[in-house]
């Protein structure tokens, strides 16, 4: 038989509603996740493929909007050669009835949604063995079924699941419903396609998660990608390439930095080129000691280059302040304000242990964080009163 050739894809978690996200950006976000239907025919389409796999959580919740899975159900629909294979994840289980049901009723031909555990031909020589949802947390591995079902030695075997595999980011799952990360092996497929982890990895030889195509946090850098796979023949091995499909870009930096360096130029050298900042949704993580003018020069960047962004948050909570009373000095010589200062710098360093005005120097970390972040933001605010 010729070459077979699919997408591989999971996790569109379709009508996902970004609420930790601001206003300006989570409605983009929303959109660039209705689009990657389209971008998942984009890809069929340059890989020659007639069907997509998407393994699990093809929508967010067991109850989204008829707004929501009308239109997915139109994208779908709307390219009659192109087959859709739609597995129950724990975020859309069969435990939603009514959401299967109203599915089965609009679908094309086309759109085959897989509510049972039984071997189904996909193609001349091709079978898919499917393992659904049957709800959020099922109790056992559902792929448990694979090895034994039983098909034509010459055809080809897709296997389709759902979950965690057994070592790989178990947080919070049964052990019971762990898949064994030999499955592809023991039930004789050639290849198993596997939804839940949101980033592309192989497992094995045969087996790939294969990521969202569009990416929602920051636990998986990048964009949102597809596999697209080629079987060549029973036994043979599988090819496999990742196409890209996300519109957004999620980029987590840590930046390190040390005392005397330009605060401001680390952060303008880690942000990427200008017409790909309206994209991006990007967290800087600045860790290591700065002084209280390079904290205010990291924040000042900060915050002018933030609206050029989707997205843009920078974290200096593990930032720690190499404190220097001549900075104070610079912009604050006495009063009220340069008492409190004082006092902050103190708390902030647990005491100087050769005044008597020092702290006992056992203040607790959270303390002295709270005490950088106020004595910084104290700083800024007195040089903006200067400029």
């Amino acid at each position: 038989m010729p070459p077979f050739r699919f997408i591989h894809s999971s996790d569109l978690h379709l009508g996902k509603r970004f609420g930790t996200l601001p206003d300006p950006i989570r409605g983009h976000a929303t959109e660039a996740r209705h689009a990657a239907l389209h971008a998942l025919l984009d890809a069929a389409k340059a890989h020659q493929a007639s069907h997509i796999l998407i393994a699990g959580d093809v929508f967010d919740t067991e109850t989204p909007t008829d707004y929501v899975w009308r239109q997915a159900l139109t994208v779908m629909n709307s390219q009659p050669d192109v087959h859709w294979w739609l597995l129950p994840g724990n975020h859309d289980s069969l435990a939603a009835e009514s959401l299967w049901q109203r599915l089965d009723a609009l679908a094309g031909d086309n759109v085959h949604l897989l509510k049972d555990a039984d071997p189904v031909r996909m193609a001349d020589g091709v079978m898919l063995l499917p393992a659904p949802l049957t709800r959020k947390f099922p109790g056992a591995d559902l792929t448990a079924y694979m090895p034994g079902a039983d098909t034509d030695p010459q055809d080809l075997r897709i296997g389709l699941a759902h979950g965690a595999i057994q070592g790989f980011d178990e947080d919070g799952v049964r052990a019971q419903e762990v898949i064994p990360p030999d499955r592809a092996q023991t039930a004789r497929l050639d290849y198993l396609a596997l939804g839940d982890w949101h980033g592309a990895i192989q497992i094995g030889p045969r087996c790939w998660f294969s990521g969202t195509p569009e990416r929602d946090g920051f636990k998986h850098d990048g964009s949102g990608a597809c596999l697209a796979v080629t079987l060549d023949g029973a036994g043979a091995p599988p090819r496999v390439e990742q196409i890209r499909t996300g519109r957004l870009t999620w980029t987590d930096v840590a930046l390190a930095l040390l005392p005397g360096q330009d605060a401001a130029g680390a952060l303008h050298a880690a942000l990427p080129p200008v017409a790909q900042r309206r994209q991006t949704l990007m967290r800087i993580r600045a860790t290591g000691r700065a002084s209280l003018p390079e904290h205010s020069a990291l924040r000042q960047a900060a915050e002018e280059a933030a609206p050029e962004f989707g997205y843009f948050d920078l974290i200096t909570e593990d930032l720690a302040t190499e404190f220097d009373q001549a900075d104070l000095d610079a912009v604050l010589q006495g009063g009220a304000l340069r008492m409190a200062a004082d006092d902050l710098g103190r708390a902030m360093t647990g005491g100087d242990p050769d005044s008597p005005d020092a702290a006992d120097g056992t203040t607790d970390e959270h303390s002295r964080r709270v005490a950088s972040a106020a004595l910084n933001r104290l700083y800024g605010y007195l040089q903006e009163g200067q400029s």
